[in-house]
């Protein structure tokens, strides 16, 4: 991992903090701490299809999606990286509509250069998994 000097972060431990930070702010409902985590013309695909351009979208998704449903787990298990872009697997849980639905997922998230998110596309898998041949 990079090092910026004595104690800074590396580039690879600073992109795991802002991908945390902003599926955390789903938890918190916090529209301006997601939001920071973006630039200026990010694109937000979810892994059921579909996608969000630029902030104005991407704000107004959080803010319509938060209005009736509610994220209640959003835990990252590990990364990995490649030169700007760091891949995350995930489990994910929310309430939607009274009803409360769980995934495992991915994320591959792209950034800029200045450190924020430029895309991020999700992968989902059901869960629970079933082996068919046992």
């Amino acid at each position: 991992m990079e090092k910026q000097g004595a104690g800074a972060m590396g580039i690879s431990e600073a992109r795991e903090v802002l991908i945390a930070s902003c599926f955390q702010s789903w938890l918190a409902k916090d529209r301006a701490k997601f939001m920071e985590s973006f630039s200026s013309d990010a694109e937000y695909i979810e892994s059921w299809g579909p996608a969000y351009r630029g902030l104005a979208e991407i704000a107004k998704w959080f803010d319509d999606w938060n209005m009736q449903n509610r994220v209640l787990q959003w835990d990252i298990s590990r990364f990995w990286h490649d030169g700007n872009v760091c891949i995350c697997e995930w489990r994910f849980k929310c309430e939607c509509g009274g009803v409360n639905h769980g995934f495992d997922g991915a994320s591959v998230v792209e950034f800029d250069g200045e450190g924020r998110i430029a895309k991020l596309k999700e992968f989902q898998s059901k869960t629970p998994n079933h082996y068919p041949y046992e």
